[in-house]
């Protein structure tokens, strides 16, 4: 059949052609663009596939720079704890020389002196000044805020770390099931029956002393006493109203650890434990805890706790015994973003204290501001021991939070970063597998969409020519 007002083969070429040109252009566009989906009639399930990983990636990148950055601050902190440490060890150094009085003139001991009121000046001014982009780091300013401790409850209290999630404030639960307990043990007479040569033994160490026949109780205490510092035993009457009723012997330090031992190196001592068997050595007992009904790690009076939720460390008061106590965590902390999305479980919250002057130190030893002139722990006031005391424990408390940052910055952001980068890269091929083009794939498209146009240009010049043959039948009518 021929016709020459409607021409189907062309209208069927126009169609072929239109198809290959449309085929022809897509795949130019990939390949100009190098993305398989470049609006979302290309692919509306891949779109929303790609944009949700697409989504992902931008949080793991800034995940990944918080890191970086979390990093940076905790490494600042760290080396300002360096300072001061070694600020501490000069002084712990000048307090054990003032010590040696004997060998000393009162001009050199006023010299360290002036040296520990600079070092401990500094300490403080270190403190105040360490800041990272204007963020003060170990002024306290990143310490948790607490409401409640009592210091007749703990004679120290150090939270490291408290994740609020959605909750404005912790609320924590001390419950002291089992006290912590001295090392005891007791003579339960008046007097020495018979001269008596005693072996007293401690955490400090081993000394010997003589008593005469008829020795009180009241004597044996006394000298007993004045080896205190020397052996970590002291002693005291077992009915402090009765003299008569005769002398303990503690450890000066509290829990397992500590331990006294009273043996009779010749003569005969009779000695029990508190509840009168006969026992030459006793040890200590630790406290037995919980928080927040996790039980605690005790060591003596010092009680620990690590959760998910909190870790801290609390030194109870010695008169606290049994019984509970309560406080909140109100806020403080330095909070950190490491993972992707903005909830509890992608987030690390930790506690950075102060080392000024006036916090390092605990209540009962005394602080190390009190070290400088007029303070309760002056070498030039001969107070070197209690000194030493209090040196000892601010140099322990800072190597302890330099441990902390230095474990946080390498098993917490270190691993997380590393770990976000492996994310990273796996979720970067999920999303380049489903949006990029694939060049060999889009190369080879281009080809045959190049020769489908060709031959539908073709096809519609030849289509276009048909109805001229009509023509040819008028001619030979």
């Amino acid at each position: 059949m021929s016709r020459i007002n409607t021409n189907v083969s062309a209208l069927t070429a126009q169609r072929g052609l239109a198809t290959s040109q449309g085929k022809l252009n897509s795949t130019l566009e990939r390949l100009s663009t190098g993305l398989k989906i470049n609006r979302g009639a290309d692919d509306p399930s891949g779109l929303i596939a790609s944009e949700s990983l697409r989504s992902e990636i931008s949080g793991i990148n800034q995940a990944i720079d918080n890191g970086q950055r979390a990093n940076n601050v905790i490494s600042t902190a760290e080396a300002a704890l360096s300072e001061v440490g070694s600020l501490l060890l000069n002084i712990k150094g000048m307090v054990v020389q003032s010590a040696n009085s004997g060998a000393l003139s009162p001009d050199e001991v006023q010299a360290n002196q002036l040296q520990v009121d600079s070092a401990v000046q500094s300490i403080t001014r270190i403190s105040n000044t360490t800041t990272f982009a204007g963020l003060r780091l170990i002024d306290g300013s990143l310490d948790y805020l607490t409401s409640g401790a009592s210091n007749s409850s703990f004679d120290s209290l150090h939270i490291n770390q408290a994740n609020f999630g959605q909750a404005t404030n912790i609320p924590v639960n001390v419950d002291v099931i089992t006290s912590a307990q001295h090392a005891e043990v007791q003579f339960r007479s008046s007097a020495i029956a018979k001269t008596v040569t005693l072996e007293i033994n401690g955490n400090e160490g081993v000394d010997t002393l003589t008593f005469a026949s008829g020795t009180t109780a009241g004597a044996v205490m006394s000298a007993i006493n004045r080896l205190q510092d020397a052996t970590g035993v002291k002693a005291h009457l077992i009915n402090s109203a009765n003299p008569a009723s005769g002398v303990a012997f503690d450890s000066t330090g509290w829990g397992s650890k500590a331990f006294v031992s009273i043996k009779a190196q010749s003569g005969t001592f009779d000695v029990t434990d508190a509840n009168g068997d006969p026992h030459a050595r006793d040890t200590g007992r630790d406290a037995r805890a919980t928080i927040n009904g996790a039980l605690t790690v005790a060591d003596g009076l010092k009680i620990k706790v690590a959760t998910a939720t909190l870790d801290m460390e609390v030194s109870l008061n010695e008169n606290f015994g049994q019984g509970q106590t309560h406080f909140d965590i109100t806020g403080g902390g330095a909070l950190f973003q490491l993972g992707s999305k903005v909830t509890a479980n992608q987030q690390v919250n930790i506690g950075l204290q102060s080392v000024a002057a006036s916090k390092l130190g605990d209540q009962k030893d005394g602080f190390l501001n009190d070290l400088v002139s007029g303070g309760n722990a002056a070498l030039v006031d001969g107070q070197a021991a209690k000194a030493s005391r209090i040196i000892e424990k601010a140099i322990s408390q800072v190597a302890t939070m330099r441990g902390r940052l230095g474990a946080f910055e390498k098993n917490t952001l270190q691993t997380n970063m590393n770990s976000q980068q492996i994310a990273l890269e796996n979720v970067t091929a999920s999303e380049s597998s489903i949006r990029d083009s694939d060049f060999a794939k889009e190369t080879a498209e281009l080809t045959r969409d190049q020769i489908l146009t060709q031959a539908g240009t073709s096809v519609l010049a030849t289509a276009n020519s048909a109805p001229q043959q009509v023509l040819s039948l008028l001619r030979g009518g």
